[in-house]
């Protein structure tokens, strides 16, 4: 058998383990990837377990605390950081609040995003403005997804009160990826944080974050990881982390004495986390983590994403109805598009009709587009799915 064949023959075994993938044309892994069987079952057997000798009890706490830490370790190993670092959060939004609220805020700061972020995280900025009189101003980096320097536009909307910079290392609406050693290296010189919002990124990207250098690292595990809704975190620079005052507080990041009175935080991640976690879940992400581990390291993901992407781009470009945002292949494994007719709510109508067809899409509404996006398990006959799927709609429209 050849090389490719055997290739071939592995990928369809390995995609078998994901059953969302077996009646349908998946192209919304940066909305919510599809879990594996393996997590689904860590989840359901961790819950069986967990009753079978007492939810609540020395037996449960004994049998759990080595499997949320096996859950710490796996996301650490994704992410090449100290498990001491994660604090475990329900999602990126949450994460992102953690680091936003635990600055000390004082009247006059200034925050910078840039103006693809995600609107929970303009609305928390916007709140922090109103109540503590800090001053929020975006930068253009949608402009440089073909052309310019984000880097060079960030130094130009930096100031001497930036307190935080707040970005997303892969934009979710065009899939542009930031460059952010650069910019880690320019916030520090600037004396500014950096907190990142890594919804589109962990699971997409080979990430070695103590070597970035970000301060704050939200991230979560039901997208590009496909595990579930509900479980994610944030990881915090230890550096960073004695300027970052929790916020929210509870028995889970503190330490008490003899008598359960709280005398301190806890010296790492854990004082950001506050009480009743969802512990099935972070099991279920642990065995995603491992099921990717299995087909390839975050590196050879990352190049198959790519190769997919690069595909699919190459074959849209070619429609002459259809305009890619980007005019190179994407870094990513989104990638956004436009209809070139002038119909009403063309994008929309597109969707619905892939949808008709069990090819899973999505629109965005700045820049207005459709985004598909691909995964290192996409399959070309897939695209080519999609491709014929489009064609056939802009003929008869």
């Amino acid at each position: 058998m050849a090389t490719s064949s055997v290739a071939q023959t592995r990928l369809h075994r390995h995609r078998e383990q994901f059953p969302a993938l077996a009646n349908k044309t998946y192209f919304n892994y940066g909305g919510q990837g599809p879990m594996p069987v393996g997590a689904m079952d860590a989840i359901a057997q961790t819950q069986a377990h967990i009753q079978h000798i007492g939810p609540f009890g020395n037996e449960a706490y004994s049998w759990l605390r080595p499997q949320v830490q096996a859950a710490r370790a796996a996301i650490a190993s994704e992410f090449q950081i100290p498990t001491d670092t994660i604090t475990l959060t329900q999602n990126v939004t949450v994460g992102c609040n953690i680091a936003m609220w635990g600055i000390e805020w004082r009247a006059g700061d200034h925050i910078l995003l840039s103006d693809c972020e995600h609107p929970g995280v303009i609305a928390t900025a916007q709140e922090i403005s109103r109540r503590f009189s800090v001053e929020v101003t975006t930068c253009p980096l949608k402009a440089t997804l073909n052309e310019g320097d984000p880097v060079k536009v960030i130094s130009q909307h930096l100031r001497p009160n930036t307190r935080l910079v707040i970005l997303s290392h892969v934009f979710w609406n065009t899939g542009q990826v930031l460059p952010l050693d650069k910019i880690a290296e320019l916030c520090r010189n600037n004396h500014s944080a950096l907190l990142i919002d890594a919804a589109q990124s962990a699971g997409l990207l080979p990430l070695n974050l103590t070597e970035l250098g970000v301060d704050f690292y939200a991230f979560t595990g039901h997208k590009w990881l496909c595990g579930p809704a509900g479980a994610g975190g944030l990881y915090v620079r230890p550096e960073a982390r004695e300027s970052l005052k929790p916020t929210f507080i509870g028995l889970n990041g503190i330490v008490v004495d003899s008598q359960s009175q709280p005398v301190d935080w806890l010296p790492d991640g854990r004082r950001y986390e506050v009480s009743t976690v969802a512990y099935p879940l972070y099991v279920g992400l642990r065995e995603a983590i491992a099921i990717h581990q299995q087909w390839g390291t975050s590196q050879e993901r990352y190049e198959q994403i790519c190769r997919n992407s690069e595909y699919l781009w190459r074959k849209l470009a070619a429609l002459t109805d259809v305009k890619c945002l980007r005019t190179s292949p994407p870094q990513s494994g989104i990638l956004s598009f436009q209809l070139t007719n002038n119909q009403a709510q063309a994008h929309l109508k597109l969707v619905e009709f892939l949808d008709s067809q069990k090819i899973l899409t999505r629109t965005i509404a700045d820049p207005s587009c459709i985004r598909i996006t691909v995964h290192y398990f996409t399959l070309e006959s897939e695209i080519d799915q999609l491709i014929e799927a489009v064609q056939s709609f802009c003929k008869s429209n």
